[in-house]
């Protein structure tokens, strides 16, 4: 099996260059932001982030294709890098620290392209976090200062802190009355929103989460170190990693009832 450790350092070189961009215009007063087709807005600062991220694996890996949330979907292959340039893009022009850079490798696999590498950089946050499939999870400063991700061993549902990001999804794919229900019968529920609640899924800080909607951009760098971490990443339909056009994580233990309550319809 391939070791991918090559590419993973290649991954953490494209979040360094990415965070400086971001970090560069990050509260900056001229910072020109635009509504795309589908309502949702983007920076100048997305934009050029994708094109630094494009621009260095054109060089460092020409033959893997290359699909991006700003400029779509270019060459083909059994390799494919997935990168999101700053998720939480609102978060990012309101100023809000919470967003972060997602660059994942996904490889041709049954089932689709699934993601062998993730790194999910938030340098507001002074966090990283990243995985290599067969080598764990970690997060640090970088690859050679590090702690291993581990998730959490909760088993009862009541025990469980649920992390999410609105109440507006759920109530418009009519789930809301199932996630109500699940808020009710953890312990704790906050919305973190974006990447952040499955990074800490990964580390065992929060035991479950889950997002209505997504796009594979969203997802495929979360997954890959959820998984690394012991964790397990599926859509709501149940299915395995990052394709169902929505997310569940959890440590593994709670997930069937994680399921459970939020495919509910009534």
């Amino acid at each position: 099996m391939p070791d991918y450790l090559d590419d993973l350092r290649l991954a953490h070189v494209l979040a360094d260059a990415a965070d400086a961009a971001t970090m560069g215009r990050f509260k900056a007063l001229d910072l020109k932001v635009e509504t795309k087709p589908d309502m949702t807005p983007v920076s100048e600062a997305d934009k050029a982030a994708e094109e630094l991220i494009r621009g260095q694996l054109q060089r460092a890996r020409p033959r893997d294709a290359i699909l991006g949330e700003e400029y779509g979907i270019e060459g083909t292959g059994p390799r494919r890098w997935v990168i999101d340039p700053i998720d939480g893009t609102k978060n990012y022009v309101r100023g809000v620290p919470v967003w972060a850079t997602l660059i994942s490798l996904m490889e041709a696999a049954e089932g689709g392209y699934q993601p062998v590498v993730g790194v999910v950089s938030a340098p507001a946050l002074g966090r990283r976090w990243w995985a290599a499939k067969g080598h764990g999870a970690f997060t640090g400063r970088s690859l050679s200062s590090a702690t291993r991700l581990h998730v959490s061993r909760v088993a009862k549902l009541s025990d469980a802190s649920f992390a999410y990001s609105s109440l507006s999804g759920w109530e418009e794919r009519g789930r809301l009355s199932g996630f109500l229900d699940l808020t009710r019968d953890v312990w704790r529920t906050r919305a973190y929103g974006d990447f952040w609640p499955y990074m800490m899924v990964a580390e065992g800080s929060v035991d479950i989460c889950a997002e209505p909607e997504l796009s594979l951009w969203d997802m495929a760098a979360n997954a890959i170190v959820v998984t690394e971490a012991g964790g397990t990443f599926t859509g709501l339909d149940g299915r395995p990693g990052p394709h169902s056009g929505n997310a569940a994580a959890s440590n593994g233990l709670l997930h069937d009832e994680l399921l459970s309550y939020l495919t509910r319809r009534y």
